[in-house]
């Protein structure tokens, strides 16, 4: 895809560069010989899956992991050589094809390690696997080494792996669910079952106790721009998307006027501008007449209720404006703490609700070097 065609509409930006120095961020964070795995889930939070585990892979990412098969699989092609965990749980359908792409799977019930167990022996090839303990999260996994030592009387399952994940409700649960990770995790070795890859620890954990990072850590909002505020260094991360859609249209509407689905009057008559983005595309409905964007690098209140593909914002301060600009969404000067804030929102989910028909158009330098349009219609 043509890059002016990539921004004719609604696209995100992400810099390659600042997602390097993420990375080297994080890894600074690690000991030498702490793995260090890169979490590609929901399309890389919104940053594009594919071009984003080529990047990381070729500075040196040896691990990923990632919450889906396909996105599973997708990695493989991405990151021919890397370590891949699969987080969550695989249908049947898709074991072959994990197996047969060294796709290291979540195994966290005995009834798991079955179907596993089954499928590799049907492939005549050892499945990886990952052992998940339940710590106290109470999501997925065993939450005893009893239970997960049955597992030794399965055929076919090569244990790489052995990992929990940490709620971060309070420090002493959290001190609690380290302490039950390592009984179970030493229960577990006496009796012979000795994954030598232990994990915990993911963003938040890592800045918080990083004197638990053991033999890995799983690092994912870091990676892509979201720092954890709790961290004294938070600063130091950079905004790796920024999100931008065109101005499709300005006109002045009367005071008392309602504007798009909204029947709140207009308190006076105001310059209202249609930007080609809406929810579907990302920009969140709880953002509508509380967030704003940046048009001419001025602020720009979003007017109304968020539309699927378009919104409305008052630009009768910015005079300037006209069809055709840019207007900056999320990132750049919209920080990402500020637009979650303002919506009650999560901050990964802000990113990683960014529409896949917007195109991804990945710069260096402030140079565009790569487009992503999933909705190409040349090659379609």
């Amino acid at each position: 895809m043509e890059e002016a065609r990539a921004k004719a509409r609604a696209w995100l930006e992400v810099d390659e560069d600042a997602l390097l120095k993420n990375y080297r961020l994080a890894k600074s964070l690690c000991r030498k010989e702490t793995k260090l795995i890169c979490v590609a889930k929901a399309n890389a939070y919104g940053m594009g899956l594919r071009r984003t585990v080529e990047t990381l892979a070729g500075a040196g990412a040896d691990w990923f992991s990632v919450a889906a098969p396909e996105e599973a699989l997708l990695a493989r092609r991405a990151a021919p050589r890397a370590g891949i965990l699969l987080m969550g749980p695989a249908d049947e359908s898709y074991l072959p094809a994990l197996i047969q792409n060294d796709i290291a799977l979540t195994i966290g019930s005995f009834e798991d390690g079955l179907r596993a167990s089954r499928a590799a022996l049907q492939a005549g090839k050892p499945a990886r696997a990952h052992i998940k303990l339940d710590t106290g999260l109470h999501r997925l996994g065993f939450t005893d080494a009893k239970e997960a030592l049955r597992l030794k009387t399965l055929q076919k399952l090569a244990f790489d792996g052995v990992y929990s994940h940490l709620a971060l409700r309070s420090e002493a649960q959290s001190r609690e669910q380290y302490a039950a990770f390592l009984s179970v995790t030493e229960e577990m070795a006496a009796a012979g079952l000795r994954p030598p890859m232990r994990h915990l620890l993911d963003s938040i954990g890592l800045t918080c106790y990083p004197e638990w990072q053991l033999d890995a850590v799983r690092i994912g909002a870091f990676l892509y721009g979201n720092a954890p505020v709790s961290w004294a260094r938070f600063s130091e991360g950079e905004n790796v998307a920024t999100f931008k859609a065109r101005v499709t249209r300005v006109a002045w509407v009367k005071a008392g006027e309602g504007v798009g689905y909204d029947e709140t009057p207009l308190a006076r008559n105001t310059r209202v501008a249609t930007l080609s983005a809406g929810y579907i595309d990302g920009y969140s409905r709880a953002l509508s007449q509380k967030g704003f964007v940046l048009v001419r690098e001025k602020k720009a209140p979003v007017l109304g209720l968020v539309c699927m593909d378009q919104m409305m914002i008052d630009v009768t301060d910015i005079p300037d404006a006209r069809p055709g600009d840019e207007a900056t969404l999320l990132g750049g000067g919209v920080d990402l703490r500020e637009y979650a804030a303002l919506g009650h929102l999560n901050r990964n989910e802000c990113l990683g609700v960014i529409g896949r028909r917007v195109p991804r158009i990945y710069c260096r330098a402030g140079k565009t070097v790569h487009i992503e349009a999933e909705m190409d219609a040349e090659k379609s």
